[in-house]
């Protein structure tokens, strides 16, 4: 299975995941009373969302490059996952109203059994969606697959605490509800600053990481012919980058043979850095 087909599938899952959890969580949560159930109830909302971004992004993202998109559509991802964290940024806020104001009217949870039953359900279904998106994204670097397993992650984390906030209200401790659904809200708010940032970043040309940057540049300075490198520049396509290259060699070469040492550089730049999807070479002839 490729890296789209696998993206595809986890976008899927997600979204039937979510829609059955979305309705229980409502169904419970409004009868129960319970404020941190239906913030969860409401992130189960945000998840379908993520989910159906999800799904989008990566066809938009799977097709090839076209007379109109030399370099492919890959920067989709990232358009998405920027809806996403947006979406995440927006229901946090009304969490934390909500939340708020259950702590101010002092709002009562009726205990029920079905709210620890449904906070089960959302944690042994979150967590196999978490360890499928992760078991993914060791596959294929992509940022929606990154986004969906946080996710996941994250609303195994939140449901836990909200496990306990209805068993603290056996013992009359119902201000506890809203404070979980406060720090559910905080939650979903970092983790989408987080994704919007990361989005951010290659939607504005971020250069490669600083790491890969410098395993480059010691190749092309070790390399056979290359007397300098004039100048070198990266542009993100998505997950991958483009790698821009000026070098300079020796102004007596043949340029039959300058060119050679151009393709041979390219070659083995590409072959040895997945995350660069292709190498364009100029060459420079130095005095």
């Amino acid at each position: 299975m490729n890296r789209f087909e696998t993206t595809r599938r986890v976008g899927i899952l997600g979204i039937v995941g979510n829609i059955f959890l979305l309705i229980i969580k409502i169904v419970v949560g409004i009868l129960a009373k319970s404020q941190s159930m239906i913030a969860d109830a409401a992130n189960s909302a945000s998840d379908i969302f993520a989910s159906l971004m999800t799904f989008i992004g990566n066809k938009i993202a799977s097709e090839p490059s076209d007379e109109d998109h030399n370099f492919g559509h890959g920067k989709a991802e990232y358009i998405f996952s920027l809806f996403i964290s947006i979406s995440m940024i927006v229901v946090s806020l009304k969490i934390l109203y909500d939340s708020a104001l259950s702590i101010i009217n002092k709002n009562e949870i009726i205990f029920s059994w079905w709210l620890i039953i449904v906070c089960i359900i959302t944690i042994v279904t979150k967590l196999s969606l978490y360890l499928y998106s992760k078991s993914a994204l060791k596959k294929f670097n992509n940022i929606l697959l990154e986004s969906n397993m946080k996710d996941h992650r994250n609303d195994c984390i939140v449901t836990s605490f909200t496990t306990i906030s209805i068993i603290l209200s056996l013992f009359g401790l119902y201000w506890v509800d809203g404070i979980v659904g406060i720090g559910i809200s905080f939650w979903i708010f970092y983790t989408g600053i987080k994704i919007f940032i990361e989005s951010y970043n290659v939607l504005m040309d971020k250069s490669i990481n600083s790491k890969i940057k410098e395993d480059i540049y010691k190749i092309i300075t070790e390399f056979d012919g290359v007397k300098e490198i004039v100048g070198m520049h990266t542009i993100p396509t998505g997950y991958k980058y483009i790698l821009v290259l000026t070098i300079g060699v020796d102004g007596n070469m043949e340029t039959f043979k300058s060119h050679t040492i151009a393709d041979n550089l390219q070659k083995e730049i590409e072959f040895k850095f997945d995350v660069i999807d292709r190498v364009i070479v100029h060459v420079e002839p130095l005095k």
